[in-house]
């Protein structure tokens, strides 16, 4: 939703998040305590967290946050599983979207970490642009393996590998993945996977094969990084997981009736 211009009204918001409730995901992310200003559309997070119903499934809870004072205020919510911080290891990207350098940001992971570990919550790190960056910054699976150590060294013990603008690949998923799962047998490594359309299965092979078990997805691939050039690159669609999960024979707690009833409230959700 952070990138939709319109508001979005919150009782929206509130009844869209209730029918993923039913359906039996792990994990739901709800919204962001970040600053209103930079991103309006999360304005109303707290609100939400107020009025979803939890009684309609089992979902853990994540939200994002970009500093300590957005951290302070997720944790005041019993609701709230998961903290999520996007750590960026390309420079450009990491000034652009949380107005701090790569070294500033391992600042505010150590103090996020703390309020977590304090406010029993767990805090889960996108290793963003870990596929590579558009701007030309330094980047090999060298750099990314480096700082999923450094982020293990202090204690993180979910990283999700994020591809923000659709560069990854089956060759460079399969590198980064079947690396460093064996070396951080500790750490949950997630694949957050943005991708046009013709390539998802391909990059979803690449990371299941590889020995990922967590996996981000939005229905129909709603959403994605503004930042992207292309616009047919969105977040990995959902029914795609299912469908490439279905076929693998893998079993999932995907209640699929209210997976249809999930879509269709995407729709009416959703401009577009």
């Amino acid at each position: 939703m952070q990138g939709i211009d319109d508001f979005i009204p919150t009782e929206k918001k509130v009844g869209y998040i209730n029918s993923l409730l039913k359906v039996g995901f792990d994990t739901i992310d709800v919204g962001s305590f970040v600053s209103p200003k930079a991103i309006p559309q999360m304005k109303d997070t707290a609100e939400v967290l107020e009025q979803i119903d939890l009684s309609l499934g089992n979902s853990k809870l994540l939200a994002i946050v970009a500093n300590l004072r957005g951290a302070q205020d997720a944790v005041q919510f019993d609701e709230v599983d998961f903290l999520g911080f996007p750590f960026s290891i390309s420079e450009t990207f990491q000034k652009r979207n949380t107005n701090s350098t790569i070294e500033e940001s391992l600042v505010r992971v150590e103090e996020i970490q703390r309020v977590c570990v304090k406010k029993k919550k767990k805090l889960v790190v996108y290793i963003s642009m870990a596929f590579g960056n558009p701007y030309g910054d330094e980047w090999s699976s060298d750099v990314a393996i480096h700082w999923s150590h450094k982020l293990h060294d202090m204690g993180i013990k979910i990283l999700a590998l994020s591809d923000t603008v659709g560069v990854s690949n089956p060759e460079n998923i399969t590198e980064l993945f079947s690396t460093l799962i064996p070396e951080l047998k500790d750490v949950e490594f997630g694949a957050h996977l943005h991708t046009t359309p013709d390539k998802w299965e391909e990059k979803v092979k690449a990371a299941y094969d590889s020995g990922c078990r967590r996996f981000d997805a939005a229905i129909k691939g709603f959403g994605g990084c503004p930042m992207a050039s292309d616009k047919l690159t969105g977040n990995m669609p959902t029914e795609n997981l299912l469908a490439f999960f279905q076929k693998k024979n893998v079993p999932t707690s995907i209640d699929t009736k209210a997976f249809a009833e999930a879509m269709i409230m995407a729709d009416k959700t959703f401009p577009h």
